[in-house]
């Protein structure tokens, strides 16, 4: 059981403490309820460009980094389709640095021409790097639209095109921050060996005098029921053959979410999984192939990535992949099986609670979704997780109708 405290100050601000009297260092979790999926079907990116951006320097403090480092602290962020986090860990003693640092870039970043096109550039580098230059790096650019039509899930986070950020203006930047980065849609973790009543004090000094901001309201798209299989064809100088399969999954939080992601490790998690004994070590099909869920706030993707060997078909491929998903949808699993996976999946939980900077994490984002309380319902989701459940959604996952599908070629490679 994970206790903590939770806050909420006038500007809306919600503020969660979790005690941990193990460690000397603090970690100040900050996340945003922005992701990609909030921005301009015309303007995507920016979710990306802000969590540059937030470190360029704010209204009172110009270097970031510098002040932090004299701290002693290291800080990061991240950005998805759903959510902007950042988090610093520090010393306890020094822990109103943080508040420092994370309450004046809350409040007004140091907008300016200079530093936006400095990060755009960082970006844009960003984009040319990971998604246009490395091989099977833009397969999301087009499996993204493939599978989704109509939600904001249907481009990556890094945006659609490097020109949505080189085109982006000052004025632009500052709409999205002020319509988005605001006390009153963020939540604020602090995790350590830590007194909740000072800690609120803190949160009061530093935060409490930011206005609220009328954050912009979206009705987010509804993504239709898919109705046929999506196929598309990419031919890459890369070096060997590939195949990308979508299945559309359930929301984050439907019931069906943990049987989808116990289902995911059944497939490709260990040795013992079906991917490997049957496809990679068994009858060799491919070098390597994966399956894992995007978990993502609204209905999200079911994925299955495989490098396959020369002499394996896209056809012979597919099947194999196809024969597997059937051994789970048919039932033939057993029990046993089963409470392996789950094990592991638990195991997995409760040894990154270790961690106090993940607790903190796991909080905000839980707070995002509705109540941070539901981080002490996570193991037990798991531990419920029946057979009936698994076949269920296994047989509502992997229909030809609810899959994307993209046949990545080589051009290297021969006909087959």
């Amino acid at each position: 059981m994970i206790k903590f405290e939770k806050y909420k100050l006038s500007n809306g601000l919600t503020l969660i403490v979790y005690v941990d009297r193990t460690t000397p260092l603090v970690a100040v979790n900050t996340l945003y309820k922005v992701g990609a999926r909030n921005e301009d079907e015309a303007r995507t990116g920016f979710a990306h460009l802000f969590e540059h951006l937030m470190f360029g320097g704010s209204v009172n403090i110009p270097e970031f980094d510098t002040v932090l480092q004299q701290a002693a602290g290291e800080n990061n962020a991240f950005t998805n389709n759903d959510i902007t986090n950042y988090y610093i860990t520090l010393p306890k003693q020094n822990i109103e640095t943080a508040f420092y640092l994370e309450s004046d870039r809350m409040l007004e970043l140091a907008f300016s021409q200079k530093s936006l096109d400095v990060q755009k550039g960082v970006v844009s580098e960003e984009f040319r790097q990971r998604y246009l230059n490395q091989p099977y790096g833009d397969v999301s650019l087009f499996l993204r639209p493939l599978a989704y039509k109509n939600h904001p899930y249907k481009w990556s986070t890094i945006g659609k095109e490097i020109s949505h950020i080189t085109d982006a203006s000052l004025q632009d930047v500052k709409d999205f921050f002020y319509n988005f980065y605001a006390p009153n849609n963020a939540v604020l973790v602090v995790a350590g060996n830590v007194n909740p009543d000072e800690i609120l004090k803190l949160t009061e000094k530093w935060f409490g005098d930011i206005p609220q901001r009328n954050v912009k309201i979206q009705n987010i798209p509804v993504e239709p029921k898919q109705t046929q299989k999506r196929e598309l064809v990419l031919e890459r100088d890369v070096p060997s053959d590939a195949i990308y399969m979508a299945y559309h999954m359930c929301e984050r939080l439907h019931d069906d979410y943990y049987a989808s992601d116990l289902i995911s490790d059944m497939l490709s998690n260990g040795r013992s999984s079906l991917f490997n004994l049957n496809l990679i070590k068994g009858k060799k099909l491919f070098s390597q192939l994966d399956a894992y869920i995007q978990g993502s706030i609204d209905p999200g993707l079911l994925m299955i990535n495989g490098r396959l060997y020369p002499e394996t078909s896209f056809e012979t491929a597919e099947s194999g992949i196809k024969t597997e998903l059937f051994k789970i949808k048919d039932g033939s699993l057993t029990d046993r099986e089963l409470q392996k996976v789950k094990n592991r999946a638990i195991s997995a939980l409760l040894f990154s609670r270790l961690n106090h900077l993940n607790i903190a994490m796991e909080l905000a984002y839980f707070e995002a979704l509705g109540n941070a309380e539901m981080i002490n319902q996570i193991e037990e989701k798991y531990s419920s997780v029946s057979l009936k459940n698994i076949v269920d959604a296994a047989n509502s996952l992997f229909v030809d109708d609810n899959l994307s599908v993209i046949y990545y070629k080589s051009k290297n490679s021969n006909d087959k």
